[in-house]
């Protein structure tokens, strides 16, 4: 494996955090907030409206996949690909699985790390607002003093 494509690979993983996060500010909570407002309210089904974001993003990576394989000159988004899909099973891991427990995998288990990257995105949705990433949330000051004094929120895990 040429180290291009590995370096590629980790580049496109470490991108996908600040993507993610002005993503989710500027789309989610903007224009695609009609997707994404029902992540915010309390699930009724096992499916929410939101869950078309993941879909979205997994087939652009396809289409990434299939130029990177199909069109000579773009074989970097095979790997640039590779990271962005390994930046989003961790996302699902830490998001869906372990914070908002769509799984049952850790209903008994805590993880020090992960608990911290819950009580981060309790805020986002006790306020609705910043911290917008996942895996490297930025917490402004003011909102984790006035969570701090805020009851758990049902929509997280924590």
């Amino acid at each position: 494996m040429k180290t291009s494509w590995i370096m590629t690979a980790v580049v496109a993983l470490v991108m996908m955090e600040p993507i993610t996060a002005a993503t989710h500010r500027w789309i989610m909570h903007g224009i695609g907030k009609f997707l994404h407002r029902s992540h915010h309210r309390l699930r009724e089904t096992r499916w929410e409206a939101n869950d078309w974001y993941p879909v979205m993003f997994a087939a652009t990576v396809n289409l990434a996949l299939f130029a990177g394989f199909n069109i000579n000159g773009l074989g970097l988004l095979i790997p640039a690909a590779v990271g962005v899909t390994l930046y989003g099973a961790m996302y699902a891991l830490v998001h869906d699985v372990y914070i908002h427990q769509r799984l049952s995998w850790f209903e008994d288990r805590r993880i020090g790390a992960f608990d911290r990257l819950a009580e981060a995105h309790r805020i986002h949705h006790l306020y609705n607002a910043a911290p917008y990433g996942m895996l490297l949330p930025v917490v402004p000051a003011k909102l984790r003093e006035r969570a701090s004094r805020t009851t758990r929120n049902p929509l997280v895990n924590v």
